[in-house]
């Protein structure tokens, strides 16, 4: 299968990433949150979000974090092909009355996801769990001191069989700013962007890939969906998109796309 050049992502705007060419890719749906008017896409601060998660009964005060991504229990032999448990810290602070989220880019000298847009964290140590993770990981990567962080909720754990990783997301808040020292050995930038410019007009693109071998969570074409944002200098995708959209839907209380993905 000759591979089939992508459709054009955001024109005009340059980032340094090398993204995968799949076999097949097609243009795929608007963003979830469209049909809103721009109104409802402002404002979207921590208190917001964390309030939206309680609603859907998503705060570690209520209930403790999932078990198994969706993918493992519905996928025949997937646990023994993901070897790795990891946790990352979506963590908010607000800001002139936007909820803004820490993120870096990967080192490029790291032999896997180089570059990449990603949220603090990385894999769990025997017996952590995912909190002490995520806040552990933090630190290491961006100086993130742990004592500022409110651990309050997350998002549904996800698998990424490129790595042979599942990832626990844990959602968090800070009282402000922080101050963020990127340690260069994993983390090339450390940076921040307001949700609200994630969920503007032309900052979404999704993506329906399909390769020679059949990816778990394809449809019945053999498509998979990917996420992709357009931030200043860069592109968000893969793993980090996946989280953020979910993240921006429960926030903004319209359906996600994933709800109701068969993995079988």
């Amino acid at each position: 299968m000759t591979p089939s050049p992508p459709p054009e992502r955001f024109a005009g705007h340059h980032y340094p990433q090398v993204i995968p060419v799949p076999d097949e890719v097609q243009r795929g749906g608007p963003a979830p949150w469209a049909h809103l008017d721009e109104s409802a896409r402002r404002h979207i601060t921590s208190r917001r979000v964390l309030g939206r998660l309680a609603a859907s009964g998503r705060t570690l005060d209520v209930a403790p974090l999932p078990g198994e991504p969706a993918e493992l229990a519905a996928i025949e032999g997937a646990t023994s092909r993901v070897t790795r448990r990891s946790a990352v810290l979506v963590a908010l602070f607000d800001e002139d009355g936007e909820a803004h989220v820490i993120l870096t880019r990967r080192s490029f000298s790291l032999r896997a996801h180089r570059g990449e847009i990603a949220l603090p964290g990385g894999a769990s140590d025997e017996g952590e769990d995912p909190v002490a993770t995520a806040l552990r990981e933090a630190r290491e990567e961006v100086g993130l001191d742990p004592a500022r962080v409110r651990p309050a909720g997350w998002l549904n754990p996800l698998v990424t069989f490129a790595s042979a990783s599942a990832i626990w997301p844990v959602v968090a808040s800070l009282e402000e700013r922080p101050v963020l020292v990127a340690d260069p050995t994993e983390v090339d930038r450390v940076f921040t962007v307001a949700l609200k410019d994630l969920v503007e007009e032309g900052a979404f693109l999704e993506e329906r890939w399909r390769r020679a071998e059949r990816r778990p969570g394809s449809d019945d074409e053999g498509f998979f969906p990917l996420y992709f944002y357009r931030v200043p200098g860069d592109v968000i995708w893969g793993a980090t998109a996946r989280v953020l959209t979910e993240l921006l839907c429960v926030a903004l209380d319209v359906a996600w796309p994933e709800e109701g993905r068969r993995w079988g």
